[in-house]
C-alpha cells in the first residue's frame, strides 16, 4: 500500500482558481508526507485571457511548453513532450484535468504503460452537448483507465457512472474558487465602480453565455420598473461584442447598460462588492465559476438551469432562484421578483456567502485526498 508519495496535478493553465485549489492541497498533502508536482500545460491559452502573476507565489509550477500556447503546437509533439517530462519527472499518481485533449490523453497513457495510479479531474455533464454513441463508448473505454474521479458536482457524478464508474469511486468538489479573495469583509471598502444599483453579469461573450436573451429580458424588466429600475453591468468581451453593442442600441438601453470590457479578478471585485444581484443565464456551461465568485462576495443569484452549478450551488429562494434560459419571460419575472420587497437581498446574499463555504479550496484538496487513498487502494 502507497502511503506517500509524489502527487502529480495536471491542468492545461493554472489560473487563479487553479492556484487556490493547488495551494490547499500542497498543505494537506504535505503533512501527509506527499510531494505535489504541479504541472501545466503552457502560461497561456486561447480560451481565457486571465493573467496569473506567479512571482510571490511559493510552490513551482512546471509549464511544459513554457509561455508559447500549446494549442498551437502539433499534436505529436504535445504527445510526446507530455511523455517525455512526466517520465523525467516520474510521479506515483497523477491528477489529469480532462480527457479530450490530446495531453490528457497522453499522460494517461503514460500513468497505464508505467503502472501508476490515474485521477480524473472533470466537470463534464451529460447535457453539455449532443452526444455521439462511438463517441461515449470510447469514453468509457478510456475511462478504465483512472482508478477514481473528483467531479464538480451532482450532474457530474450521474454522468460519470452512466459511463460505467462506480459510485464509490466518485468524489465531489472540483469545481472551486478561492473563497477567501471575494469576501465582503474585503472587498466592501473598494470604491463603487457605479452610482447606480444594478444587476452584475460576468461572460465571455460568446454563443452559449445567451447575453441576447439575457439583453431582452433585462428590456422587459425595465418596461415593468421604469425608472426605478436597476442597471445592467456585463463584464467580459468576446466575438460578439459588436453585435452586443448594436442589440443594446436597438433596445434603447444605452444608459443603462454598461459593458466595462474584460477585467481580471483583482478587478473585478469592485463590481462584485457592489451589485444587488448577480445573474448567469448561459445556454449551457458545465459548471460556472462565476457563480461560486458572487455567492463569495455574499451576492444573491439568478442562475441558469443548463449550468452545471445550479443543482449544488442554489437553494431555491434562499440564495436565489434558477430559470430555463430560452424562457425570456421567466427570468425577466425574476428580475422583477428581484427588486421587489419579496426579497430581502441581505439575507438572501448572506445565505450565499454561508452555502459557498462548502465549495472551497479545502474541499477541493479534502476530496482529492480521498479519490487518492480510494485509487491507490483499488490500484494495490
Amino acid at each position: 500500500m502507497l502511503d506517500k508519495g509524489k502527487l502529480a496535478i495536471l491542468f492545461t493553465n493554472y489560473g487563479p482558481y487553479h492556484l487556490a485549489r493547488l495551494k490547499s492541497s500542497y498543505e494537506l498533502f504535505k503533512n501527509e508526507n506527499w510531494e505535489i508536482q504541479a504541472l501545466e500545460l503552457s502560461r497561456t491559452e486561447t480560451d481565457y485571457g486571465w493573467q496569473t502573476n506567479l512571482e510571490k507565489f511559493q510552490i513551482p509550477i512546471i509549464s511544459i511548453f513554457g509561455n508559447s500556447c500549446y494549442q498551437k503546437k502539433n499534436k505529436l509533439h504535445i504527445f510526446m513532450q507530455v511523455q517525455s517530462v512526466l517520465s523525467k519527472l516520474k510521479p506515483d499518481v497523477l491528477a489529469i484535468a480532462g480527457y479530450s485533449e490530446v495531453a490528457m490523453v497522453s499522460a494517461l497513457l503514460w500513468s497505464i504503460s508505467n503502472r501508476k495510479v490515474s485521477i480524473i479531474l472533470s466537470d463534464s455533464k451529460e447535457d453539455d452537448t449532443s452526444r455521439n454513441c462511438w463517441k461515449e463508448w470510447i469514453k468509457k473505454l478510456m475511462l478504465r483507465g483512472y482508478q477514481s474521479a473528483l467531479v464538480a458536482g451532482k450532474p457530474h457524478k450521474k454522468y460519470f457512472m452512466k459511463l460505467g464508474m462506480r459510485d464509490d469511486s466518485l468524489f465531489s468538489g472540483y469545481d472551486v474558487v478561492g473563497n477567501d479573495d471575494f469576501h465582503p469583509d474585503k472587498i466592501r471598502t473598494l470604491s463603487p465602480p457605479h452610482q447606480k444599483p444594478y444587476f452584475l453579469a460576468i461572460n465571455r461573450f460568446i454563443p452559449k453565455k445567451n447575453i441576447f436573451n439575457l439583453l431582452d429580458a433585462y428590456a422587459s424588466y425595465r418596461q415593468v420598473l421604469g425608472t426605478n429600475a436597476w442597471d445592467l453591468i456585463l463584464c467580459g468581451d468576446g466575438e460578439l461584442r459588436s453585435q452586443i453593442e448594436k442589440k443594446i442600441l436597438e433596445l434603447n438601453l444605452r444608459d443603462v447598460v454598461h459593458l466595462p470590457g474584460f477585467l481580471q479578478q483583482k478587478q473585478l471585485l469592485p463590481y462584485f462588492a457592489h451589485a444587488n444581484f448577480f445573474i448567469q443565464a448561459s445556454t449551457q456551461d458545465q459548471w460556472g465559476l462565476v457563480v461560486n465568485e458572487a455567492m463569495a462576495a455574499g451576492l444573491p443569484v439568478l442562475v441558469s438551469k443548463n449550468c452545471g452549478c445550479y443543482e449544488d450551488l442554489v437553494i431555491e429562494g434562499v440564495n436565489g432562484f434558477g430559470f430555463y434560459p430560452e424562457n425570456r419571460e421567466d427570468l425577466t419575472r425574476l428580475m422583477v421578483k428581484a427588486h421587489s420587497d419579496e426579497i430581502d437581498i441581505r439575507k438572501m446574499g448572506a445565505a450565499s456567502l454561508a452555502h459557498i463555504q462548502n465549495f472551497s479550496p479545502e474541499q477541493f484538496a479534502l476530496s482529492l485526498k480521498k479519490s487518492v487513498d480510494y485509487a491507490i487502494a483499488k490500484n494495490y
